[in-house]
């Protein structure tokens, strides 16, 4: 577990911070980039978990992915390891296919009682919704940044498919709050030329 008794290290002030294997890189570096945009995917999820009833199927979904958003920030942060790949073991978490299996077959329960998209949709809502809105907003921009990051070295590529399912599911989530008071808000083309 994680034990933190001093908050601030110093160890950063030359612009650099560290990666799970010890190494450092400059906090300029895409993949800082990309774990700030997870973390920041993940800060939006919970404004949007905020707005739910806590003890609601949608609150216990998003706070399962927000722990594992913390497990895909640290896999990110570890290099491969020369024996393991980006397979789990003792010394690295990583996002693994039943992370991603669980993501789509969430998707596909909320998807079932949805009516076929015949419009774009507008980022709105409900509260919860539109805050979720944002969330899968930003975690484009991660996945964008992760795949940036995957240019200039090796990642786990679960970790990339665990964010595109992750802006999917948000997309559904908000749909289905969306439904339960009164259907989307759909895009009208030209409605104010």
């Amino acid at each position: 577990m994680v034990k933190l008794n001093k908050i601030y290290t110093r160890t950063g002030d030359d612009g650099t911070t560290g990666l799970v294997d010890g190494s450092r890189i400059a906090k300029s570096a895409p993949l800082m980039a990309a774990i700030g945009d997870v973390d920041e995917a993940n800060s939006a999820i919970g404004i949007a978990v905020a707005a739910l009833h806590p003890n609601s199927d949608a609150t216990a979904m998003l706070v399962r992915i927000q722990n594992e958003m913390f497990d895909l920030g640290a896999d990110l942060a570890t290099p491969a390891d020369p024996a393991h790949g980006f397979g789990p073991h003792d010394m690295a978490l990583r996002i693994v296919p039943s992370q991603i299996a669980r993501l789509e077959d969430e998707i596909d329960r909320m998807n079932d009682d949805l009516e076929a998209l015949r419009s774009f949709i507008l980022p709105g809502g409900t509260d919860a919704a539109a805050r979720l809105h944002l969330a899968r907003a930003v975690t484009r921009r991660a996945e964008r940044a992760a795949v940036a990051a995957g240019s200039d070295r090796d990642l786990n590529p679960l970790a990339l498919t665990y964010l595109n399912r992750l802006s999917d599911h948000l997309f559904v989530l908000t749909r289905h709050l969306n439904a339960a008071a009164g259907g989307d808000v759909l895009w009208k083309p030209g409605a104010t030329r």
